[in-house]
């Protein structure tokens, strides 16, 4: 998802002191700038977000049929 062409918005918004205190530490870390890294995030997120119905209902469905399985296999 490529939005740099469209032009930049500067926008506000509110978010939990622990959550922006990660973000700084996360920002000095790999030298990305706060606006970039929560612009990534937006993107993960809308990807994530816009997963089809119908693959979703199908994974959940999967998910819940293997439940025990797979909380097996994670410890």
């Amino acid at each position: 998802m490529n939005t740099r062409g469209m032009g930049v918005v500067k926008f506000a918004t509110q978010v939990d002191e622990a959550v922006l205190q990660q973000v700084r530490a996360v920002s000095k870390e790999t030298g990305q700038s706060i606006s970039k890294l929560v612009e990534d995030a937006l993107i993960e997120h809308l990807k994530r977000v816009r997963v089809r119905p119908a693959f979703r209902d199908a994974m959940d469905a999967v998910l819940d049929e293997h439940a025990e399985l797979l909380t097996r296999l994670a410890k």
